[in-house]
């Protein structure tokens, strides 16, 4: 199967003013790359850093600051053609879904005060509380087309997921990692970003997305590393894994983290030098190789779109 040439963009049209809405619905569109395998199409769009318009207006929409570095067009999507059955994954739901209370704040090595306030130039700026460190929960959007529970053929299919946990009365299935680890030909890959912070000098957040396709199978993985310096690291890992033989659809979110000092010494027990620690700690594949990091949270769902 022959693969589609991603497609770029040309030069972007003339800019009056920073707060004009870019880009366009035809650049949206011509910037998106769309692979179809079996019943799934997979799309994904790479492009540049939101404009100051389009930043404040997701701000208002979210209710929290917008790190330095948002991506508020790019886009990963999977969807299964038939039934209009989709998931896909943006900055602006991911940050929708980053605590809003207050009660996952974290503190900064030196103990700063962002409960309440933050020193801005000189100037004292009120701000609401918030999980500055954007870890968000985000496992996705899904959305299913109005009708889409029935087939043509008036077969019925299911289009939400359903918790596989025993303890839910679910089957307790995995998604097949041995399947994947197979030598099969690539036949579509990206690496999305979506956003990040330097949270100010204190560390680092930041949220991607990949997605791997196979003949047979395809694999997405949406990561949130976060790094608190001298306080935490968190990884919060999405995978989404499809079969397009059996149209079924598997989502797992594991959260982990550990102290930053675990997470120093893991790196320096696995052979690094010290000055290359400090590159490894930007790294969130090296760090997530660590058994230092514990996990915290853990869900397995999965749906078949298949008519039954």
């Amino acid at each position: 199967m022959s693969i589609p040439a991603p497609t770029t963009m040309g030069p972007p049209g003339h800019i009056t003013s920073a707060q004009e809405p870019y880009p366009s619905p035809a650049s949206l569109a011509s910037a998106t790359t769309t692979h179809r395998q079996g019943r799934f199409e997979i799309s994904t769009r790479k492009l540049p850093i939101s404009k100051a318009g389009p930043i404040d207006a997701m701000a208002a929409d979210v209710g929290i600051p917008i790190p330095e570095m948002i991506f508020g067009d790019n886009l990963v999507a999977v969807a299964h053609a038939p039934s209009g059955w989709r998931i896909e994954f943006t900055a602006r739901d991911a940050l929708d879904a980053v605590d809003k209370t207050g009660e996952s704040m974290l503190q900064v090595s030196y103990a700063r005060d962002w409960s309440a306030t933050r020193e801005i130039s000189g100037v004292k700026e009120v701000v609401k509380p918030f999980d500055w460190s954007y870890s968000t929960t985000y496992r996705g959007t899904v959305a299913a087309a109005e009708g889409s529970g029935e087939a043509a053929n008036g077969e019925r299919r299911r289009t939400s997921f359903v918790d596989e946990d025993p303890a839910a009365g679910g089957s307790g299935r995995q998604i097949p990692l041995e399947l994947l680890k197979r030598r099969d030909p690539i036949l579509f890959f990206d690496d999305v970003m979506l956003y990040e912070s330097e949270l100010d000098d204190n560390g680092i957040s930041v949220l991607s997305v990949k997605t791997r396709v196979h003949e047979r199978r395809m694999l997405l993985l949406a990561r949130l590393f976060m790094r608190l310096d001298n306080v935490l690291v968190r990884i919060r890992d999405t995978r989404v894994y499809v079969d397009f033989a059996t149209d079924e659809v598997m989502r797992e979110y594991t959260a982990r983290e550990a102290s930053f000092e675990d997470i120093k010494r893991g790196l320096l027990m696995s052979g690094l030098r010290p000055d290359e620690i400090t590159v490894a700690l930007r790294d969130a594949n090296k760090v997530a190789e660590l058994r230092e990091l514990k996990v915290v949270d853990y869900k397995m769902e999965s749906v078949s779109l298949a008519t039954s």
